[in-house]
């Protein structure tokens, strides 16, 4: 019987050299196989280059933390909030004590000297608290999915034009991902060729242990109704589809097929913990798979890998976990015809909030373009409306 060695019996395991590293291989006996950890360097802190006042109106979702954090980042300045949901306000008032609380929305839309408003409120409210500062002269950012209905996205496509204000939706799963941020950087500089798929894996969990994700004890009403969160493909599946139209270049694509199941939470009838889609445009193919089955165990939200196939190589990103190896996300895995490379990027840059205020004052469209956002709305909700609906398996 032929003897297998340690490494040849992890390779034929599935393990990579990195995570081969995590379990005590020696990196002597990796040499064939085995790239150097390179580390992103830390960038000396820019200071803004300009200053604008904005406003928060819900925050129903924690994403507003991370929102408000990258346009402080490019100079912006937090004058009011308004929020609905008591804990999430008293949660808010801890984080900005300085921050003057109002009463109403109005108060804070009407505001003339604002000239950006934030929103994470209940998704199926998010576009009309959008339309109605791009009508007070505002430019909106908006938590993902900014947007859950065709009907909504005429409107917003509508005001746009009208008012000459910018409705951007804030994809965090790679606009505040310090590896996403450097993927698409490697593949401008053609580190893969051409990119011609991508897959995306993005579990979640429904209960968290605190941060900025979401799920910090426990969820509300809201989050177990399709018809106020708007369902797994077109909330969390807009993430998705925003990674697949920047990476490969797409301004037109459609959804081939799409499903959505409810597995497990049979006493939430209006929720999906499963989904999936295919995506096709005429620069390449993409797969997404969603859940909500993440265990206790991992220890993170969620294990999001990402895999960009390009003509001369792929990446992977290993977002939020290097799972089995170390707790701290943020790696890129970069194969190509000079080789292999693993770059830490918890050093890298999250250009998106200068670049974002930078936008606002200058009328220009650097941080994300407008209709790649709108048109990641657009598929996620089609792939939603048109789903088919497993009731369950077996």
């Amino acid at each position: 019987m032929q003897r297998t060695g340690r490494r040849e019996f992890l390779l034929a395991a599935g393990l990579t050299p990195v995570a081969m590293m995590g379990a005590g291989v020696p990196e002597a006996a990796l040499a064939a196989g085995q790239a150097a950890i390179e580390t992103l360097p830390v960038l000396p802190e820019e200071q803004p280059k300009h200053k604008i006042r904005f406003g928060v109106v819900g925050m129903s979702h924690d994403h507003i933390y991370g929102m408000a954090a990258a346009v402080m980042r490019g100079g912006g300045e937090l004058v009011s909030a308004w929020g609905s949901e008591p804990d999430k306000l008293a949660n808010f008032t801890k984080r900005f004590p300085n921050v003057p609380i109002k009463a109403t929305q109005d108060e804070i839309i009407n505001d003339p000297s604002l000239q950006v408003i934030l929103t994470s409120q209940v998704p199926n409210e998010r576009t009309q608290i959008g339309l109605r500062a791009m009508r007070a002269g505002k430019d909106v950012l908006a938590d993902k999915p900014g947007i859950i209905t065709l009907k909504e996205l005429a409107e917003v496509r509508k005001a746009i034009k009208s008012t000459g204000r910018m409705y951007k939706i804030q994809y965090s799963e790679r606009l505040d991902v310090r590896a996403a941020v450097h993927a698409g950087e490697l593949i401008r500089q053609g580190a893969i060729g051409t990119v011609i798929q991508t897959i995306n894996l993005a579990p979640h969990q429904i209960f968290q242990n605190g941060g900025d994700a979401g799920g910090g004890g426990g969820r509300p009403d809201w989050f177990w109704d399709d018809t106020r969160f708007g369902g797994i493909l077109a909330d969390i599946g807009s993430h998705q589809v925003d990674q697949f139209l920047y990476y490969t270049g797409s301004t037109k694509a459609e959804i081939v097929t799409s499903q959505v199941a409810n597995l497990k939470h049979p006493d939430r009838p209006k929720f999906q913990d499963f989904g999936d889609m295919m995506l096709r445009s005429d620069r390449g193919f993409g797969y997404i798979r969603l859940d909500w089955f993440t265990p206790k165990g991992l220890g993170t939200w969620g294990d999001g890998r990402l895999f960009i196939l390009g003509t001369d190589g792929y990446i992977e990103a290993r977002k939020y976990i290097n799972v089995g190896v170390e707790k701290k996300g943020n790696l890129l895995i970069v194969v190509n015809q000079q080789g292999t490379r693993v770059i830490d990027c918890t050093n890298g840059p999250l250009p998106f909030g200068p670049q974002f205020v930078d936008d606002v004052v200058n009328r220009t469209h650097t941080a994300q373009d407008q209709d790649q956002a709108l048109l990641a709305a657009e598929l996620s909700i089609k792939a939603q409306k048109n789903a088919k609906r497993i009731n369950g398996l077996g």
